[in-house]
């Protein structure tokens, strides 16, 4: 299976979070729409990102013969139910400008759980799922 999309995703989505810090260090305030647009940005890559993990990752994974991937996928797809429902009502809270501009702390406060919550499972991903994914690939082709 080729997860290069997916791995290209997660590149997308950590430049988009970097962004968001950068911004957010030059002051919420002063940066409201950007900091607003860049949410709604990176909130596009994740719902596509989390649609074809959905649609097509997970459910290839499970049916794929290989038990631990099958279970692996399964954990990760349960985890990310949750990971996925904190994002999505940060970002439907904070993808306003006007919002951002009066609750700059309370922003923060929750940028900060949030983001930091999905930057380190995209990278539990990359070091444990991704390549478990590619391993049992290229035990397969050899």
């Amino acid at each position: 299976m080729n997860i290069d999309k997916f791995k290209h995703q997660h590149l997308d989505i950590l430049d988009g979070i970097a962004e968001l810090r950068r911004l957010v260090q030059s002051g919420i305030a002063a940066h409201a729409g950007q900091i607003a647009e860049r949410i709604v940005a990176i909130s596009g890559v994740i719902k596509l990102h989390l649609a074809v993990e959905d649609r097509v990752l997970y459910p290839a994974l499970q049916t794929s013969g290989n038990a631990a991937l099958a279970r692996m996928a399964a954990v990760y797809q349960g985890e990310m139910q949750g990971i996925a429902r904190a994002y999505l009502a940060f970002a439907g809270t904070w993808n306003l400008a006007a919002r951002l501009e009066t609750q700059p702390e309370q922003f923060r406060a929750e940028a900060n759980q949030v983001l930091k919550v999905l930057y380190e499972r995209m990278r539990r991903e990359d070091r444990e799922f991704y390549p478990a994914i590619e391993h049992a690939d290229a035990a397969l082709a050899a």
